[in-house]
């Protein structure tokens, strides 16, 4: 009986020691998991200031790219720098196609930072180019979009003007506003 009792004392320390691993390898669990859910919420907060100074950047990009382009509006001497087009351009066509540049940058602008969907900005292509300038502005920088990098988000967008303008000129139809398929956002 002696032997017995020891034996049962033994698988009682056993368990006891047991329950305390068990209970320490919770309490462990639970504070690795809370130090996790801290570090996905810090994790979060740092990348939403991330893509708030993001378009923070960009405004201030837009606003100094306009403030450029004015420059250049104003002073045709300036606006020699900018003459990068294939055919000579008179300072008129030159001032308009800067113009055009900038109703166009705009818009870029505003889908970047979310003011505007995909679509939205569809809707802004199709209308900006029933203007006869802003088409001879958009054929003549296509070298000028080449440039771009293939995957880049500018690229892809001036791929769906590329296109719609493509539509619009093969189109039957005086409704310019039905034509081309708006994107998905």
């Amino acid at each position: 009986m002696a032997t017995q009792k020891r034996a049962t004392r033994g698988w009682g320390a056993i368990t006891a020691a047991g329950l305390g691993l068990a209970t320490g390898a919770l309490a462990l669990l639970t504070a690795q998991r809370q130090a996790i859910d801290s570090l996905r919420v810090r994790v979060e907060h740092l990348e939403q200031a991330a893509q708030a100074q993001r378009e923070t950047n960009i405004a201030q990009q837009q606003r100094l790219h306009w403030e450029l382009l004015s420059k250049a509006m104003d002073d045709p001497e300036l606006a020699e720098v900018l003459d990068t087009y294939e055919e000579a351009v008179s300072a008129k066509k030159q001032r308009q196609y800067l113009f055009a540049n900038a109703l166009y940058t705009n818009a870029l602008c505003y889908y970047r930072i979310g003011n505007i969907s995909r679509e939205e900005f569809f809707g802004f292509a199709r209308g900006i180019l029933q203007n006869p300038i802003f088409r001879e502005y958009w054929r003549v920088t296509r070298p000028h979009r080449a440039t771009l990098i293939d995957t880049s988000e500018e690229a892809e967008l001036g791929r769906l003007v590329d296109d719609l303008l493509r539509q619009l000129e093969e189109a039957d139809s005086d409704e310019w506003w039905v034509v081309g398929e708006p994107p998905a956002d």
